[in-house]
């Protein structure tokens, strides 16, 4: 019995903006095997679908090629590329430490 039928592709969070902010827009991936999560220093995020053999500086270059200073991070399960709220959490965290150290 073929059991690849039997799995539920893979979803990915499918955004792109310039302020990280949380993504709600969900899309299922039809040739794609990965979930993308590029982040370009100062400026856009994107999130989708992506071929994971896709997923290497010189080819995510290739493909963005106006994004530029980027850190990218690539997942295989549904929904992995959020990244924003564990990055909006640990900001939080950094935020309160500084003012708690600034005022002890």
């Amino acid at each position: 019995m073929d059991y690849s039928s039997l799995s539920a592709p893979l979803r990915c969070y499918k955004c792109s903006d310039y302020y990280g902010g949380w993504c709600e827009n969900v899309q299922e991936c039809t040739y794609e095997d990965s979930c993308l999560y590029l982040h370009e220093k100062g400026g856009k995020t994107i999130r989708q679908c992506i071929r994971y053999t896709d997923c290497d500086n010189s080819r995510l270059s290739q493909m963005f090629p106006a994004v530029s200073g980027f850190q990218y991070r690539c997942c295989t399960s549904s929904l992995c590329n959020s990244g924003t709220r564990d990055t909006a959490v640990f900001s939080l965290f950094i935020t309160l430490l500084s003012v708690w150290w600034s005022c002890c």
